[in-house]
């Protein structure tokens, strides 16, 4: 064997031990006729003392950085120890060593500070994922892998594997598409989730089914999306919506007992979506902090002030504490939602003086008297800061969804160690998209609608106050889940595509099978789909699901290390029957 112990292993109690170690060169430091070397694993760093008697074969064959060596040698206690690492007690008196193999100067130091930026680091994957930081994160990764397969073991589900190569339904995102070689002119799709194919399981008898999966879209990128992802993917049958809250919420409770050492000891609170757009301006609120949005537009119209008076909504929040903001910082704040991801045109504000005053930046148009009404509703006290927005409803409580997160931030709210977790529930079945005019689903087309409104579905003035029996479970203000009751009769899924504009034959062409399993004995059922690479990444404390994915790709949807996607050879076109257009 290369190796009796690994470099993470040795303790005092191995003291005069004959040990053989492996692994990469980290550091060498040479002290006149010793040299000292940092060998390095998966596991850890095992100091070696090189002494004299092996410096004219050091000479012969010079050490460098990210060599790869075999060493043997006594274990012995260190003279200067090292409290910062499990082996800093002992190091290896090293008797004789060989080198495996040599190594080129990496590109970047290969540590936890490194000097490399993202893109080189992508390049080099194979060395970034040396460094102990971000092998941290893959053995998270593992573990919450291991812990949620342990529970849905334990809670009776079986994991079936689905096809990678299906049929295109584009719904949603955009397909991937696979060009197929043995039925020209054809393709396959890339799965966004296995949705359809677990609907089929619950139908052919698998009442509890999981994968921990890769999905696919066709979609612009940010910090927390690939165009591969992997989701937790489950479904039950014979239950209702309260079994699988009840189901999952206590799969998330296990992992966090098991990864971070956490323990919710009170059901997870869960709120309306109706609520969530009222008080937080989004469906995926951030409940560590309060700062809820506060409509003011009854307070505040017809008092002469244009913008409010010409407003569909004028919405504000009370930021404790911060009646002493500067007007630099007002004027920062300013900027920051007129900035166009934002694109608002100004803000207003009012300080909730310590002595009881109020000043606004429109006492022009509110007297203190009116500005106190402001601060009644926003529940302000002296020494608060209350913010305000007004103009198009929409876009103004997304930008005070913004601007309270960002308010958050400044002000130390949003600590990565708090964790809070939190249902929405009561989703809208439909949303109405203006470029198409027409109604499309807020989820995906097998979502049922609560019972007490399936008659609706046959009124279209009804389908804005439609309700989905969908829930999303929402951490720290991501969305790290998010599923439905399924529609499983066929009249009722016929109805649903019908509003979303298919004709009975597009829906039959996309979704015939699953129309056809409904008429033998379909169950009633539900699932639930986790974002995996999301739940790592919060549990881990990052902002960006690429530092817990192996070989992730960079923002512009390049593999930069396998430079792909690429070009394909003329032969494999005219094989696959296709010709490129320029």
């Amino acid at each position: 064997m290369y190796r009796t112990h690994t470099c993470g292993e040795l303790r005092l109690e191995h003291n005069g031990k004959k040990v053989t170690l492996a692994g990469w060169v980290q550091r060498i430091r040479k002290f006149g006729s010793i040299t000292f070397v940092d060998l390095r694993d998966r596991y850890g760093i095992t100091q070696l003392l090189l002494g004299e008697s092996l410096n004219q074969q050091l000479d012969q064959q010079p050490l460098g950085r990210e060599f790869v060596i075999q060493v043997s040698g006594t274990v012995t206690e260190r003279t200067n120890k090292n409290p910062n690492i499990p082996t800093g007690d002992i190091e290896i008196t090293v008797s004789d060593f060989a080198i495996l193999n040599g190594a080129k100067t990496p590109p970047f130091t290969v540590q936890d500070d490194t000097d490399g930026g993202d893109e080189l680091r992508m390049k080099y994957r194979y060395l970034d994922l040396r460094r102990n930081i971000v092998k941290q994160n893959l053995e998270l990764r593992y573990r919450v892998n291991r812990s949620a397969r342990n529970f849905l073991d334990s809670r009776g589900f079986m994991d079936i594997e689905t096809p990678f190569l299906i049929k295109s339904t584009p719904e949603g995102a955009r397909d991937f598409v696979v060009p197929s070689r043995m039925n020209p002119n054809e393709f396959y799709a890339l799965p966004q989730s296995p949705q359809t194919f677990k609907q089929l399981l619950m139908v052919s008898g698998y009442d509890r089914y999981y994968q921990i999966v890769k999905c696919f879209r066709d979609e612009d990128l940010r910090a927390d999306r690939q165009p591969e992802f992997t989701q937790i993917d489950c479904e039950m049958s014979f239950v209702e919506q309260e079994d699988i809250l009840n189901n999952f919420e206590e799969m998330l409770k296990h992992i966090f007992v098991e990864i971070k050492g956490i323990t919710f000891n009170e059901p997870f609170p869960r709120m309306t979506w109706d609520d969530a757009m009222e008080f937080y301006g989004n469906d995926k609120p951030d409940i560590r902090f309060e700062m809820k949005l506060v409509n003011l537009s009854e307070t505040v119209k017809g008092n002469g002030f244009k913008v409010f008076d010409e407003a569909e909504l004028v919405v504000a929040i009370c930021a404790k504490g911060c009646a002493e903001y500067t007007r630099k910082q007002l004027d920062e704040l300013t900027e920051w939602v007129k900035r166009p991801q934002i694109g608002m045109n100004g803000l207003i504000y009012a300080r909730y003086g310590t002595d009881g005053t109020i000043k606004s930046s429109v006492d022009k148009f509110f007297d203190e008297g009116k500005l106190k009404t402001w601060a009644e509703k926003c529940q302000a006290e002296p020494g608060d800061l209350i913010l305000v927005l007004a103009g198009k409803e929409e876009r103004t409580r997304k930008a005070m969804s913004e601007l309270r997160l960002e308010m958050g931030e400044r002000l130390g709210l949003r600590d990565k160690n708090v964790f809070k977790p939190l249902w929405v529930i009561d989703f809208p079945l439909f949303e109405y998209a203006e470029e198409e005019n027409r109604w499309v689903a807020r989820h995906h087309p097998f979502t049922a609608p609560k019972p007490e409104h399936i008659e609706w579905m046959n009124d279209l003035s009804k389908y804005a106050d439609i309700k989905a029996n969908a829930y999303d479970i929402v951490l720290n203000g991501t969305e790290v889940g998010g599923g439905s009751i399924r529609i499983f009769q066929r009249d009722l899924q016929e109805k649903m595509f019908a509003a979303l504009g298919m004709t009975p034959e597009e829906a039959n062409h996309k979704f015939g099978f699953l129309l056809g399993a409904f008429e033998y004995g379909a169950p009633p059922h539900g699932g639930i789909a986790f974002g995996f690479d999301r739940l790592c990444s919060l549990l881990g404390g990052s902002e960006t699901i690429r530092d817990f994915i192996a070989f992730p790709k960079n923002n512009s949807g390049r593999d930069v290390m396998m430079d792909a996607p690429s070009t394909i050879d003329q032969s494999q076109l005219k094989e696959l029957n296709i010709s490129l257009v320029q």
